[in-house]
């Protein structure tokens, strides 16, 4: 397949396929005149690609579970990322619980209840914390 036909089936535009060439995640098989030719499997690459993604693996930890032979998951980090989006889904449902609760809350201004003020608490220290994070790496 040609890389227009590969973008038109994934979804992805031609510059992140191309991209995702230059970083080792996917490879072309070579060229029909200008343009970059891939194996049909691809399209299973960039759909592992884009899971990986989703559950939050950045391009680089996606890079080093591809090999010549193929995919290799590491188990570990599989089981390390599925506990951190445990942990990430707990503070979403706490967040969203929190803002049904003040949108419901019969005090005329939110920032006069008491579990509102208890989730501006939560996101400020969050908010340090990722900045501390951030600035320590």
């Amino acid at each position: 397949m040609d890389i227009g036909e590969v973008s038109k089936l994934s979804g992805l535009p031609t510059s992140t396929l191309r991209y995702y060439e230059k970083k080792g995640l996917i490879q072309s098989n070579g060229r029909n005149g200008l343009r970059r030719l891939f194996a049909a499997s691809v399209l299973e690459n960039l759909a592992l690609i884009s899971l990986g993604r989703t559950a939050g693996f950045s391009l680089d930890e996606i890079g080093e579970m591809f090999n010549q032979e193929g995919p290799k998951i590491n188990r570990t980090l599989l089981l390390a990322k599925a506990d951190e989006l445990t942990k990430k889904i707990k503070e979403l449902t706490a967040v969203r619980n929190g803002l049904q609760h003040a949108a419901a809350c019969p005090v005329p201004n939110q920032l006069e209840c008491p579990k509102f003020l208890r989730i501006l608490r939560i996101a400020s220290k969050n908010r340090t914390r990722k900045s501390n994070i951030l600035k320590n790496n």
